[in-house]
């Protein structure tokens, strides 16, 4: 009992964290923690994640029973069940919808470059799970086809989910996927989206294996001996000319003018 509570606080600790940084709007999002086999405490619906208090987790089965609790689990809890039944050494799921990374999910843009050593190293790739109508069975037949193989998902026009050896784990690889994602957007932004060497990848996943770290790792790319990177992406759609600009700038400039004139 004394570690349900535990759990139960911890759980309001991390809603709290993802709610203050923009991670989950309203009511948004869920998260969850296996305390036994078939046993898991579970955030509830129609709750702000930034509100929880201890009393409102639920505890519910493997089957989605609802063993203690007098809220009702969140209409999510059929995704993450599906996590701790295909992968036993699980133990904490979170789903929330952080802006960059639930942008690229909406794009349909899996993170799967090799960009930065960090995410090489900690979160791998991170794929797209096709979309699947919330609260179905679509969505955890979308999730289980990735989830023995990564540590986490992009759903297709929905958001991100993360899981872990502990809820900490799966909190800080959602961290991670969103920073991976803002930078990865800020980069291609600059036209400057490079990727990582094959070879340097390779020490990277090295590194990798030694620490124990599972999931799928980027490939990274062939470059020119000595290059250490290479923009892999290009810009799509044609981009405006120089005499293009000036035609938009004269048009605008007109009717400023021809505004402010009215007025005089």
């Amino acid at each position: 009992m004394i570690t349900e509570i535990k759990f139960k606080k911890q759980i309001c600790d991390i809603g709290k964290r993802i709610y203050d940084k923009g991670f989950v709007a309203a009511n948004d999002g869920n998260i969850s923690i296996r305390i036994s086999d078939d046993q898991f405490l579970i955030t509830p619906t129609g709750v702000s994640k930034g509100s929880l208090t201890p009393e409102m987790i639920i505890k519910v089965d493997i089957h989605g029973n609802v063993l203690d609790g007098e809220y009702r689990p969140t209409s999510e809890m059929k995704m993450h069940l599906l996590v701790y039944k295909e992968r036993p050494d699980i133990q904490a799921v979170v789903h929330v919808h952080p802006p960059y990374a639930t942008a690229f999910a909406i794009a349909g843009i899996p993170l799967d470059q090799a960009l930065m050593p960090e995410s090489v190293v900690y979160l791998g790739t991170i794929p797209i799970a096709e979309y699947g109508t919330p609260s179905t069975e679509e969505v955890p037949n979308a999730v289980k086809k990735h989830v023995r193989e990564h540590q986490g998902v992009l759903l297709e026009n929905h958001g991100a989910l993360t899981w872990g050896k502990d809820l900490e784990h799966a909190y800080y690889l959602m961290e991670s996927l969103e920073f991976t994602a803002k930078i990865n957007w800020i980069a291609k932004q600059l036209n400057g989206d490079r990727e990582l060497s094959k070879t340097h990848v390779n020490t990277l996943v090295e590194m990798k294996t030694k620490m124990g770290i599972a999931g799928k790792t980027p490939l990274g790319v062939e470059t020119s001996e000595g290059i250490h990177a290479k923009k892999v992406t290009t810009t799509t759609g044609s981009a405006l000319s120089e005499q293009d600009l000036n035609y938009i700038i004269e048009g605008v400039s007109r009717k400023v003018v021809n505004e402010l004139k009215k007025h005089l």
